[in-house]
Parts: C-alpha cells; sequence; structure tokens
C-alpha cells in the first residue's frame, strides 16, 4: 500500500508564509513527479506546481515568484514553500505524486487527503 499525508497547513494572515509537506510511504519502488494541487469552495482543482525527479519545476502564473516547490528524494517527500500569501491563495491543498509500487510495474497517480490553508486577517 501506498500513501501520501500532508501537513503544515493552517491560518496565516495576508503576507505570511506557510511551508507544506507531503510525504509518500508505504511498498514504494519510485516516484516520478510530485504535485501539489489546491481547491477553492466553487472552484475546480487546480495544479499549483509541479517537480520532477530531477528537480525541474513548473507552476501555476497564479503563484509565480512566491511559492517554491521541492522534494527530498531520499525522505520520498515533497515540499511547498508559501510566501507573499493572498486571500486568494485561501484552498485545501492536495499533494499527488506518480508511484510505482514495488509490487507492480506500471506507474500509478496517487492523491493525500488534503490540507486546509487559510489566508485572512
Amino acid at each position: 500500500q501506498v500513501q501520501l499525508v500532508e501537513s503544515g497547513g493552517g491560518l496565516v494572515q495576508p503576507g505570511g508564509s506557510l511551508r507544506l509537506s507531503c510525504a509518500a510511504s508505504g511498498t514504494i519502488f519510485s516516484i516520478n513527479a510530485m504535485a501539489w494541487y489546491r481547491q477553492a469552495p466553487g472552484n475546480q482543482r487546480e495544479l499549483v506546481a509541479k517537480v520532477t525527479p530531477g528537480g525541474s519545476t513548473n507552476y501555476a502564473d497564479s503563484v509565480k515568484g512566491r511559492f517554491t516547490i521541492s522534494r527530498d528524494n531520499a525522505k520520498k517527500t515533497v515540499y511547498l514553500q508559501m510566501n507573499s500569501l493572498k486571500p486568494e491563495d485561501t484552498a485545501v491543498y492536495t499533494c499527488s505524486a506518480s508511484i510505482r509500487d514495488s509490487r507492480t510495474v506500471y506507474y500509478m497517480d496517487y492523491w493525500g487527503k488534503g490540507t486546509q490553508v487559510t489566508v485572512s486577517s
């Protein structure tokens, strides 16, 4: 079994910072891309940032220059450093990873349960 568990969400004032973490565990053979998505009430889920095993990244235009995605392959963990937070960043943030279970020969997308980020004064 493979699990993704997020941590680090919470309430922060506009202009503040938060760091999200997402750790993968279980019978993992290999992890390909890892990503953060978010969904605000009434909105569709959107990709926030993605990082490849080699460290290449891409970001949604709305977070470029403010958010940084990174990963620690040894710890099977992806991070999202969020700075200069705005009220419109308020959403449930969910991590996703393309993982090959050690019992299979193919990659599957796994999802965490999400963590709430609220930006408000």
